[in-house]
């Protein structure tokens, strides 16, 4: 997929609003795109509401160059030139009630100020007329949507209960727009969401976990999770954090801290992160039991809580098995420093070496311990990769055509050959096929294809 040009992007919105209007139709950019520019900010789309009916559109535009991609609710995606994307053009509506907490059951075609109260929040309720040529007149506010944007608040529009009873998910969408943008809740609407905390677990997981996925990439992350708590949200989205309110970090830790706030903090001290790096950190401390870390016994608790959230999110096994890693090996490189070679070389070449190394800095930090391992482990990798992994002198073909049947004593050998090379000890396949023979003289045999 090509990149898009946010210059062709805006190009082509005006444009479509253009044609709309030369048509004799009503016709503004809306919601996100135009929160956005009145914050200074990039859009990333750009949504056209009009007055024109879905069919209008299509015949307006052109039927290879639209698509019904929600025509029961209004919407017809006009496609524009290949880096500018494609611009969502609805029809104003009114929306009747939604019986199944996502879609209204029907809708009827209104005016602009019918459709700006059917929108969530009133930042994402404001319409804008890129044609007017007097600035001061290009906004049209509907919801009080500007007064919002200056006293950085994010409110609902009209009756907050009625808004999150149509799509439970706009809670979600509270605490992603409040965090990141680092803006107030609405007291009124604080307040629903509160009373309606439980109900969000009528949404669909992969609509769950794709809001917690924007929550946790972004750099504002730990306030968001922090406003999950706050709202009552967090034990229905992840049950598995409730317990580290009231743990104590260690007795050494500043009185009162306890593991939530320091997951948190760590979180907060993570830098670009990925989503796998961002649920790892957000549950590392999920196996510490009593305030006291129980190393292997707790990263296992600590994977397996990710594996639990993974599973009801229904994440790609790429993104749990990743996350799942990192969680379980967050205290892995503690001892890198006197760590045998051969085992510490077999973390640093799995490929998800460099997150881990975050990881293990941002709890270091944190907790006001030395970053030495992390530092280490770097300047191994900054070697040219031959001295740090070189490829296997050994394969199962070469153990094969030496004569050793295929059976479950190959990989111990193979791994006993690594090691053996990695501490320089071998060089050669000649080396290392000799020293496989000392190990079947000197290992008994063990049966079931398991000998040495």
């Amino acid at each position: 997929m090509s990149e898009l040009d946010s210059n062709q992007q805006r190009d082509f919105a005006l444009s479509v609003v253009r044609r709309l209007r030369e048509a004799g139709h009503e016709a503004y950019w809306a919601g996100g795109c135009v929160r956005d520019r009145l914050m200074g900010r990039m859009p990333k789309d750009y949504d056209v509401a009009t007055g024109a009916l879905p069919e209008q559109i299509r015949e307006l535009f052109g039927r290879r160059r639209t698509l019904e991609i929600g025509i029961a609710f209004g919407v017809v995606a006009v496609i524009g030139p290949k880096e500018a994307g494609i611009v969502e053009v609805t029809t104003f509506r009114h929306d009747a009630p939604y019986s199944d907490g996502r879609h209204p059951d029907a809708i009827s075609f209104t005016t602009a100020s019918e459709d700006a109260q059917r929108r969530d929040f009133t930042i994402n309720g404001l319409f804008y007329d890129p044609l007017e040529p007097d600035e001061s007149r290009r906004v049209k506010d509907f919801v009080g949507g500007v007064d919002d944007l200056h006293r950085r608040l994010i409110r609902a529009i009209g009756d907050p209960r009625a808004r999150f009873d149509e799509d439970k998910l706009r809670m979600l969408r509270a605490i992603r727009f409040a965090a990141t943008f680092d803006f107030s809740l609405d007291p009124g609407t604080r307040q629903a969401m509160v009373e309606l905390a439980n109900t969000l677990t009528v949404v669909s997981a992969e609509r769950i976990a794709q809001e917690m996925r924007a929550l946790l990439v972004h750099p504002r992350r730990a306030a968001a999770v922090r406003l999950l708590r706050e709202t009552r949200l967090l034990p229905v989205v992840l049950p598995e954090l409730a317990p580290l309110a009231d743990l104590p970090v260690d007795k050494a830790a500043p009185q009162g801290e306890s593991l939530w706030e320091r997951t948190l903090a760590v979180l907060e001290a993570l830098d670009r992160s990925s989503f796998p790096l961002a649920l790892a950190a957000l549950l590392h401390a999920a196996g510490w039991h009593s305030g006291e870390p129980a190393h292997g016994f707790g990263a296992a608790h600590a994977a397996e809580a990710v594996r639990q959230v993974s599973e009801r999110w229904r994440l790609s096994n790429k993104d749990a098995e990743r996350a799942a890693w990192l969680a379980e090996h967050h205290r892995a490189l503690i001892a890198a420093e006197t760590m045998p070679w051969p085992r510490l070389q077999r973390l640093l070449i799995c490929p998800g070496i460099d997150e881990l190394l975050d990881l293990h800095a941002a709890i270091a930090s944190i907790a006001r311990h030395g970053t030495s391992h992390v530092d280490y482990c770097r300047r191994k990798l900054a070697l040219p990769e031959a001295e740090w992994n070189p490829p296997p002198l050994l394969s199962g073909d070469d153990l094969k055509r030496h004569g050793i049947p295929p059976g479950k004593a190959y990989k111990a050998l193979l791994d006993r050959v690594r090691d053996a090379q990695l501490e320089r000890q071998v060089s050669t396949l000649d080396e290392a096929l000799a020293l496989v023979d000392r190990l079947r003289r000197e290992l008994p045999l063990t049966g079931g294809g398991g000998s040495l």
